[in-house]
């Protein structure tokens, strides 16, 4: 991973390089981590995306720094949607 600003560097498992936005950063007392969600860097603000989210440990840095972790965990996943769409529908939020 490489970190610029609010820009993060994925690389996936053939190697390909894809850069992606930091949408926001939250914690979540109730699973005791930390979770960044992300947007292709090259999107339009009005274009519809997948917004990808991984847990971190901030323990090892900021979200940039730390080792991303997939959610695997449906009812994780049901919350960090629920932040997300929270954070979507609320425009002071943005």
């Amino acid at each position: 991973m490489k970190e610029t600003d609010d820009l993060i560097t994925l690389v996936d498992d053939q190697g390909n390089e894809t850069l992606y936005e930091i949408l926001f950063t939250f914690e979540s007392d109730d699973y005791g981590k930390s979770y960044i969600l992300l947007i292709p860097a090259d999107s339009q603000p009005e274009e519809q995306v997948d917004v990808l989210a991984f847990s971190y440990d901030p323990d090892e840095g900021t979200a940039n720094e730390a080792q991303l972790h997939d959610i695997e965990n449906d009812d994780e996943w049901d919350m960090v949607e629920g932040v997300l769409d929270t954070f979507l529908n609320d425009e002071k939020l943005q």
